[in-house]
């Protein structure tokens, strides 16, 4: 009798933590970065400056990552966490992209010129969220990615005070120095996207003797096509909202270069990559097969964000 009271209670312990790992896998939903920002900036009896929307939209996508139901199991040590993969590789395509938007933040949008001096407060938020994201104690990521969140915030705060002001320049340049990154964390998506499906490209290298090279990436492991498809959407969810929120912040500037028609189907693209998915797993089917191949989906809405993305620098480059 007491075998089978431990094999029940064993049964039911591993489905509590199966459905829990199910919860805690659904993936933050997208946000209206306008109404969101107008909402903090009404609670907070503070005004809409340049620069006020995409502040708060970094600061809002760093507490989805900590916050979310779960909280941040990237750096969790103990099950169901510890067995999870899908969502903890969306984390750090999410982080890779709060990382960029902090750096970029720091070293041009708020400088007027490269010998300015850097903002305080985004001078301790931008290495705060550089520490490894798997240390779990000592600090553990989380408390350190909530010390950048505390700093963001003030900067964010002091962009609409009249008393120690901070500075959000939204010049062209700034927005290329952005969109520079951005097209190159796509492109980087878009061939490890690639890599998940079929054999890597071989070329002839004059350079070396006729002898053939890969062109793209190993194939990615069958075990990890999931991981390079959730890091992909985490990547692409935080890109959108940016996207989003840097429209409305260079709106002026963007409408006087007659490019707002570019960055909206930008994020139309984006957007298609927040699809739900329906299958319960990630297929890679071949070719013409009965088997839908999602990594190739992902890999078609990244491949033309980052094509509008470099068109959009041209033509900014060009005033």
């Amino acid at each position: 009798m007491s075998k089978v009271k431990v094999i029940i209670g064993a049964v039911f312990f591993t489905c509590i933590l199966y459905f829990l790992s199910v919860y805690w896998s659904f993936e933050p939903d997208t946000f209206n970065p306008d109404s969101y920002a107008a909402e903090q900036a009404k609670l907070n009896h503070q005004t809409l400056t340049t620069g006020y929307e995409t502040t708060t939209t970094l600061i809002h996508i760093s507490e989805l990552l900590i916050n979310k139901s779960g909280g941040f199991l990237t750096n969790d040590k103990l099950p169901p966490s510890l067995l999870m993969d899908n969502m903890p590789a969306w984390e750090t395509g999410v982080l890779t992209q709060v990382r960029d938007m902090a750096l970029v933040l720091k070293d041009n949008l708020s400088r007027p010129q490269n010998e300015s001096h850097i903002d305080s407060d985004l001078k301790e938020a931008q290495p705060a969220l550089n520490i490894n994201s798997h240390s779990w104690n000592f600090p553990s990521a989380e408390s350190e990615y909530q010390n950048a969140i505390d700093a963001l915030t003030r900067y964010r705060d002091r962009l609409s005070a009249s008393r120690h002001p901070a500075q959000f320049y939204s010049r062209d340049d700034n927005l290329v120095a952005w969109l520079e990154v951005v097209q190159k964390r796509l492109g980087t998506i878009s061939q490890d996207l690639g890599s998940s499906v079929g054999e890597p490209q071989l070329i002839m290298d004059s350079k070396a003797e006729g002898k053939e090279v890969s062109l793209n990436a190993p194939k990615t492991s069958w075990f990890k096509i999931d991981n390079v498809f959730y890091e992909s959407r985490g990547s692409t969810w935080a890109i959108l909202l940016l996207m989003k929120a840097m429209k409305h912040d260079f709106e002026p500037l963007l409408e006087e270069e007659k490019a707002t028609v570019m960055i909206d189907q930008i994020i139309r693209e984006l957007e298609a990559t927040q699809e739900t998915v329906w299958s319960p797993m990630i297929l890679n089917g071949m070719g013409f097969g009965l088997l839908p191949n999602h990594s190739l989906i992902m890999a078609n809405y990244v491949s033309r964000a980052q094509a509008g993305t470099v068109d959009l620098i041209n033509l900014l480059e060009k005033r």
